[in-house]
């Protein structure tokens, strides 16, 4: 079953000059910023704010800069049809430009996660639905586990990807002690969240940091070691790049002026941060959401429906 599917990648530079693709979520953060009036002002803000941060966390003023690819994933079904192929995620590829010497060391794929089937099953699966599925998220954990276990990923990185996004408004963090030279202080959170559970069908577990000079931790989920498996350059870019994309789409958490103390309960109700030069609308963001999740039904759960059941049935491929 799984040898059936085929993956391919293409990639994207996103600099000043991004436009999204068709095949793009319009709220993917990336994808977002690159919208409207002001778009090649919030992206050439994003990209600075970026590389200001890379720099402060690398303790090099205006040494690195920091090159950000877009990788698409598409997939594409034995079954044929007007809906053969899909596109399945979107990471982001980073690659560390050190512009004293030329170097050019490359950095961590993912960052942010963009899936239109994430879409589905939170937008449209679950509120459909009488409590939790017992199925939720299995589908979309093992398509992505298939990616990663493909020749399309192996011939493009030599790592696993890590996931970087926001902390829940619903949990509280304390600190455990432990303090990572890059990725900062590190939190605890009182018990797994929807989200835990949705990127452990994926087989990534979370870890929350604090950054030095951060306003809030992140967190971070990957399948090995995040405080191990990595240099410090490639966590340094990372963060810079998860951070400003927070700072932007989460002004109260991650710009709030104090930072989070050992113990920590984020909230969307904060006043005092400081909101950065880039416009982003937070609520069309929640309705595309929808209209997205839809799509996927039509495209992708719908036409596949029967070679999807049985592709969840099979064991998750070895790494």
């Amino acid at each position: 079953m799984a040898n059936d599917l085929t993956f391919s990648i293409t990639r994207t530079r996103f600099d000043e000059d991004y436009s999204p693709s068709d095949s793009s979520r319009l709220t993917t953060n990336f994808a977002n910023l690159a919208r409207g009036e002001r778009r090649q002002e919030n992206l050439r803000a994003a990209l600075t704010m970026i590389d200001e941060r890379a720099n402060d966390l690398a303790g090099t003023p205006d040494r690195y800069r920091l090159q950000l690819d877009i990788v698409s994933v598409a997939v594409a079904f034995p079954d044929g049809g007007a809906d053969a192929e899909f596109p399945l995620l979107e990471m982001l590829d980073v690659t560390i430009v050190d512009q004293h010497t030329g170097e050019r060391h490359h950095g961590i794929l993912g960052n942010n996660f963009s899936s239109y089937l994430r879409d589905y099953d939170f937008s449209v699966l679950l509120p459909s639905s009488e409590g939790l599925p017992a199925d939720f998220g299995v589908l979309h954990g093992a398509l992505f586990q298939q990616f990663l276990a493909s020749s399309a990923f192996h011939d493009g990185f030599g790592a696993e990807p890590v996931v970087c996004i926001s902390v829940s408004t619903s949990q509280t963090y304390r600190r455990t002690g432990y303090v990572h030279p890059v990725l900062g202080a590190e939190y605890e959170h009182e018990h797994s969240s929807l989200t835990d559970d949705y990127f452990g069908r994926m087989g990534m577990q979370v870890r929350y940091f604090q950054p030095a000079g951060a306003s809030a931790p992140l967190a971070f989920y990957s399948r090995g070691d995040v405080t191990a498996d990595y240099t410090d350059l490639q966590l340094i870019g990372t963060i810079a790049t998860m951070e400003t994309f927070q700072k932007i789409y989460r002004p109260e958490i991650y710009a709030a002026n104090t930072p989070a103390g050992d113990t920590y309960r984020p909230t969307l109700d904060h006043a005092d941060f400081t909101p950065t030069p880039v416009t982003y609308d937070r609520e069309e963001r929640s309705r595309l959401g929808i209209t997205q999740g839809r799509w996927t039904e039509e495209h992708l759960v719908a036409p596949h429906g029967a070679f999807l059941s049985r592709l969840v049935a099979e064991p998750v491929p070895a790494r």
